[in-house]
């Protein structure tokens, strides 16, 4: 482009110059970033690089028609006699206040067009066609349609220099977006443009700058019916794979946008390899990238270990000065893939009590709700409780209803009985103020106030508030989806029941029944004196030994950790009397032979029962003293 530089080389105006044309009214601003030269560049600002004095004299301070001075007012046309275009007088920076007169309105003419054109076709293609997409950004810039006479000159060009095939990927993509902006992606040119990508994804010569640009141009017109596309996105992601490991910290987080906005769930191959690539680049993202790739990750549903260890290894410094918009994409990211982390969520929490008062409400639920989500009380919780009844106080009415909901449940899910609050959110005014916010109330919702009812009421006897009305009540926390329970695995369900009959000498036990709104996975009933009950008796039922059957689903990821919601769950039954067995999958598969299975389940069954018939012999010694006594 050196060479273009003698055709069109580049000057900025000494101060903003307004984008005003009269009748020709600014659309949109398209960037163009390129290594080389370039004939004519256009800005997100109002600033516009015109002629050099190294400039062919090709444009003209025009002598007729309108001009403007560098303050936006327009002023008067002058004529010069003779000919129509006076003496190209090359543009130097005014010494004083004094407006520089610009006619940019010549750029557009016929005549002109055509000989920037006649003069491009002396250049590279490459080198052509990004003086042709800087023509057309022109063009966007300053609104000129489709069908205008320049626009459709330019468009023949881009046609007949397409047809060689011969072109660089960077020059193809910025093509591609200004003629997207001109034309929609119906545009013929378009198709020859992506054509012309198409063939060199296929022939494997992009590099990874080149890699991030065709995503991008994708994601202008996603189309994913699209044959091209198809056939466009599935050469690229083989080649980005192969590209990976050369890959910088922006290009991750950009093309992992794409693949988000392109839909591309199905390339999970190429998403764990970027998940992978993010986190030996981890150091070098800035914030909005993290935000970026996290985001991504969580619509993609990826998750990825390594990419953790180095959010552990690089985050926590970087807490005391980051945005707190990425500390909530941080805990929304473990939250999603339940990634309970001791070192991120210490860092949350002792941040939370230096900074909590400059974040925002959202900002605070965000990081309450994943520390209770995921079962995780750090070892400043005293003071984090304390700051975070300290913001109830002062900003109770700039929470939204729902954000506040989400607070205090993820309080109870750490065993913290935010009480005095509890009162407000059990007020007529403030689920008023629930159901005011559009449709009724959902049963996310109503299950959180009634999981919120029931803590008052089993485990803070001494509440004496306000209650949660009973129509407002959930009857099954299942039915609300697995936002209160995790359902029980089928497969652990099938390792189970074989050598459970054994050792009860039957099928002394009942699934998936409802006790207190929850789903029981394994129950057994027990008699007065402590017997295991057949089904037919299961009416005299006076004790029940419920069995929690734990797969992994129920853990936090990679930990022993069961996350918040199954803790409250049993807490509350164990209130309701029910007695808990816990049969998590990291024992039970651990054993090789039924017999062995059949012990395990004895030694953790029968102690149980035992315990329930030491205390009914106690109580019926109890009885008969009393009995003895009144004789």
């Amino acid at each position: 482009m050196k060479s273009l530089m003698c055709l069109l080389a580049s000057v900025r105006a000494a101060s903003p110059f307004p984008l005003n044309c009269g009748s020709v009214r600014k659309r949109t601003s398209v960037e163009f970033g390129s290594n080389t030269a370039r004939c004519l560049q256009i800005t997100r600002g109002t600033d516009l690089k015109l002629m050099s004095e190294a400039a062919v004299p090709l444009l003209r301070k025009r002598d007729t028609g309108p001009s403007w001075d560098r303050t936006g007012r327009r002023t008067a046309p002058q004529k010069a006699p003779g000919a129509a275009l006076s003496p190209y007088i090359p543009y130097t920076k005014p010494q004083s206040k004094a407006a520089a007169l610009f006619d940019i309105q010549s750029l557009f003419e016929e005549d002109v067009i055509a000989e920037l054109c006649s003069r491009l076709q002396a250049f590279p293609r490459s080198d052509r066609a990004e003086g042709l997409a800087s023509l057309l950004g022109a063009c966007v810039e300053f609104g000129l349609e489709a069908h205008n006479p320049p626009v459709l000159t330019l468009m023949n060009e881009c046609l007949e220099l397409l047809s060689n095939r011969d072109i660089g990927v960077a020059q193809l993509c910025r093509l591609g977006e200004v003629v997207c902006a001109l034309e929609g992606r119906r545009s013929r040119v378009l198709t020859e443009v992506l054509d012309c990508v198409c063939a060199a994804v296929e022939e494997d010569v992009v590099s990874p700058s080149e890699a991030v640009m065709v995503y991008s141009l994708l994601t202008r017109f996603c189309e994913p019916a699209s044959q091209q596309q198809t056939r466009i996105l599935s050469a690229l992601h083989t080649d980005t794979r192969r590209l990976v490991h050369r890959l910088k910290a922006g290009q991750v987080s950009d093309i992992l946008q794409s693949l988000l906005k392109l839909q591309q769930t199905q390339a999970v191959s190429l998403v764990l390899r970027l998940s992978h690539r993010a986190s030996r680049v981890f150091k070098a993202f800035r914030d909005d990238e993290i935000m970026k790739v996290l985001t991504a990750l969580m619509t993609l549903e990826q998750h990825d270990g390594e990419l953790v260890a180095a959010m552990e290894k690089h985050l926590p410094g970087r807490l005391e000065k980051c945005d707190p918009e990425l500390i909530g994409a941080i805990v929304e990211y473990c939250v999603q893939m339940r990634c309970r982390s001791e070192p991120l969520f210490e860092a949350v929490a002792e941040n939370f009590v230096r900074h909590a008062e400059n974040h925002t409400t959202l900002q605070i639920a965000k990081q309450i709700v994943a520390m209770g989500r995921l079962n995780y009380l750090p070892q400043c919780s005293s003071q984090m409780f304390k700051k975070l009844e300290s913001i109830l106080s002062e900003r109770f009415s700039q929470f939204q209803p729902r954000s506040l909901v989400d607070v205090m449940h993820a309080c109870i899910h750490l065993e913290r009985f935010p009480l005095n609050y509890m009162t407000k959110v059990f007020s007529p005014h403030f689920l008023q103020k629930l159901q005011a916010q559009g449709e009724p109330l959902d049963k996310n919702t109503l299950g959180q106030l009634t999981q919120l009812h029931l803590s008052t009421m089993l485990e803070c006897t001494y509440y004496w508030g306000p209650r949660l009305p009973f129509f407002l009540h959930v009857k099954r926390f299942s039915s609300a989806g697995q936002a209160f329970e995790t359902p029980m695995e089928r497969l652990l369900y099938k390792q189970v029941k074989g050598p459970l009959a054994q050792l009860l000498g039957g099928t002394f036990y009942s699934t998936r029944m409802i006790h207190g709104g929850y789903t029981i996975d394994v129950e057994i009933c027990l008699d007065e004196s402590g017997f295991v009950l057949p089904p037919s008796q299961w009416d005299h039922t006076y004790k029940r030994v419920v069995l929690c059957l734990d797969d992994p689903n129920r853990f936090c990821t990679n930990t022993r950790h069961l996350l918040g919601k199954e803790v409250t769950k049993r807490r509350h039954l164990q209130r309701m009397g029910v007695e808990l067995v816990e049969i998590p999958y990291f024992e039970f598969e651990k054993l090789q032979t039924e017999e062995e299975q059949i012990q395990y389940l004895h030694d953790k069954i029968f102690p149980a029962v035992s315990k329930f018939n030491n205390q009914a012999a106690n109580q019926l010694n109890q009885k008969s003293t009393v009995r003895q006594t009144s004789l």
